[in-house]
């Protein structure tokens, strides 16, 4: 498959990656909710599923949903592998910005030829992560995964370091971006304010920490590895 000829379609590539991206957020997989994150109407959603359970990439689990066969989850992992090589390698070596690349990667991870996607990889010394700390699957599709916890699940005193941030949505990175929130940083939770308030933390070295007070869309976009 090095010219790409034999894969699927680029909307079979994109249903099962966005159930792998639902599954992976720990979110249930429905047709309703596969509808909202591909922007597409329910019927539509369950044609679609219908067709990838007929080809064997997904099955419908009692009480659990739609869920990826290990076919599925290969063929996810597959292109999980291109977008996010090719994230990287806009943010490394053509000086995108973190909130620019993932709209980019999605038209190129259906065309790039494998061979290309693996000198990808080699060029940039075979990474595990993109820009935005999503873990980049291996050849063979494993995956390296970090024990992280997302920001809103944490205490008050907890200490960690920023890790991941799952939200693709440029405005939201170009908001942490501003204010220094972003990979490799020391974040600590200061407090947790009452009543669906605001999540104050710390972030940056100790002697130089800046104060955020964060809401929960920005909470829940962050994961953590916790010291």
């Amino acid at each position: 498959m090095a010219d790409g000829s034999n894969r699927r379609s680029s909307s079979i590539e994109d249903y099962v990656r966005a159930i792998y991206g639902l599954a992976e957020r720990g979110e249930p997989v429905t047709n309703t909710t596969l509808a909202g994150r591909l922007e597409v109407s329910p019927s539509s959603a369950s044609g679609m599923v219908t067709k990838l359970a007929q080809q064997g990439l997904v099955a419908h689990v009692p009480y659990r949903g739609i869920e990826l066969t290990p076919d599925g989850r290969q063929l996810a992992r597959s292109v999980l592998r291109r977008h996010r090589l090719i994230e990287s390698y806009l943010v490394s070596e053509l000086g995108y910005t973190w909130d620019e690349v993932h709209s980019e990667a999605d038209g190129l991870e259906h065309v790039v030829s494998d061979r290309l996607i693996e000198r990808i990889a080699a060029k940039l010394g075979n990474p595990v992560r993109d820009p935005h700390g999503d873990p980049i699957p291996a050849a063979d599709g494993s995956v390296e995964e970090l024990s992280t916890r997302l920001l809103d699940e944490l205490p008050a005193g907890a200490i960690g370091e920023i890790v991941r941030v799952w939200d693709t949505d440029p405005d939201l990175l170009r908001y942490l971006s501003e204010r220094a929130i972003t990979l490799g940083e020391r974040i600590e939770v200061v407090e947790r304010q009452p009543f669906g308030g605001p999540i104050v933390v710390k972030v940056g070295p100790p002697t130089q920490a800046a104060i955020h007070a964060l809401g929960t869309e920005i909470a829940q976009a962050l994961s953590v590895a916790v010291r």
